[in-house]
């Protein structure tokens, strides 16, 4: 049973729902206290009575980003039960990136990363963490597919895993720089040749 949220956190949510597509668009740097308080409608100190600073709201906006991207993917695996399909639903979902289902501005993993690389520690530890996470799950789905004889015996389940992220990541930034998706959709076709390969024959 969910509990009802108190005024406070109701506050605290609605300020990272209304900012999370800014500092995915603009990033941490570039997005400024004027950006906030327009997007929320509320008062330079209304957002600091929620949030200590700047930071903290763009941390919390990027744990709000990430949690769509995972519910796109999520939710399509929990419709499919072979673990090849679990694993091309990663193709399924990119394949229609700029869908309302990803957030506005794109992949805040590669967002963060970029803009984080040697500038912020705490955004680019969540951007670390958030591949790792992404790749034991894509570590997990080929390991038990291996033991349920859909994958080939032998398949580097890790390094498959990384290649997968790897390309999504660098098509989504090619698509992003070029503006044009189907740079992605020929990226992911080749993340699909690599999930045929390890198909049990």
């Amino acid at each position: 049973m969910n509990r009802t949220l108190s005024k406070a956190e109701r506050t605290k949510q609605f300020i990272i729902e209304s900012t999370a597509w800014i500092f995915n668009t603009k990033g941490y740097a570039g997005t400024s206290m004027a950006d906030l308080t327009e997007a929320t409608q509320l008062t330079k100190g209304s957002i600091y009575g929620n949030f200590e600073n700047k930071e903290e709201v763009a941390l919390a906006a990027f744990d709000y980003n990430l949690s769509k991207m995972k519910a796109a993917s999520a939710v399509r695996r929990e419709k499919v039960t072979s673990y090849f399909d679990k694993l091309m639903v990663y193709v399924q979902v990119y394949h229609s990136f700029m869908g309302e289902t990803f957030p506005v501005g794109g992949c805040p993993i590669l967002n963060t990363a970029i803009e984080a690389d040697d500038t912020h520690s705490p955004l680019k530890g969540k951007a670390a963490n958030a591949i790792t996470e992404w790749k034991n799950t894509i570590v997990n789905i080929v390991s038990d597919g291996i033991r349920a004889g859909e994958f080939k015996t032998g398949t580097d389940a890790n390094q498959l895993a990384l290649s997968i992220i790897a390309l999504i990541e660098g098509g989504i930034m090619i698509a992003k720089v070029t503006d044009d998706q189907k740079n992605l959709d020929n990226v992911l076709k080749t993340v699909e040749m690599l999930i045929l390969q390890i198909k049990s024959e």
